[in-house]
């Protein structure tokens, strides 16, 4: 998928939900598992890219207090109406994650379901400079971002390229390396890493 950011509400305009690969129609289980062992700080979280907000919808029934964000306000669109249904309270905002409009230390979780993968290289620092920004001390950032074992990719990394990345921000403190059938039916490798902000 394209990293050109305005297009992204295209995707969610134009084509069936089953058709991308990002929307699995159920909470990532990977989510589910860090949840399930304690592994993550409970509290207010933040979604960086909640599409059409199953996994956001999934930590509000779990007790934390949340905030969704997406670019696609399409994709807040449908969330919204997932909430609805479901009764279920989310703070939704159509944004960049790229200049996130939080106040400093606000989070004890940001949870990024491939936000990061799609982060212009030159704007890469930027982003993990708003997320170290919004977190609180001692809070959370859970990633799962391609690997690169989806074959050459300007943004496929390796567990040392991720280290690179963020170990100057965060401590890592825990990493997965797995792959995923997707909801388009694809199988693709993700790391999943859990940091947490020193």
């Amino acid at each position: 998928m394209s990293s050109k950011y305005s297009e992204w509400d295209n995707y969610y305009r134009n084509y069936p939900i089953e058709e991308l690969g990002w929307e699995l129609g159920k909470p990532r289980p990977i989510l589910v598992d860090f949840f399930e062992k304690a592994l993550i700080p409970s509290g207010k979280a933040l979604d960086t890219c909640c599409g059409t907000g199953t996994n956001p919808i999934y930590l509000a029934q779990k007790g934390f207090e949340v905030t969704a964000l997406d670019i696609s306000l399409t994709a807040i669109g449908m969330a919204f109406e997932k909430t609805k249904r479901l009764n279920v309270v989310i703070n939704f905002l159509n944004g960049s994650f790229v200049d996130l409009p939080f106040q400093t230390s606000t989070f004890d979780l940001v949870f990024d379901m491939g936000c990061f993968h799609h982060v212009k290289a030159q704007e890469r620092a930027k982003f993990i400079a708003g997320i170290n920004r919004v977190l609180k001390r001692g809070g959370g950032y859970l990633l799962t971002t391609f690997s690169y074992r989806n074959g050459l990719g300007w943004n496929h990394f390796t567990e040392q390229q991720l280290n690179d990345l963020f170990s100057g921000s965060f401590k890592l403190t825990r990493i997965s390396h797995y792959p995923s059938i997707e909801g388009d039916g694809v199988t693709r490798f993700f790391y999943t890493i859990l940091m947490e902000k020193p």
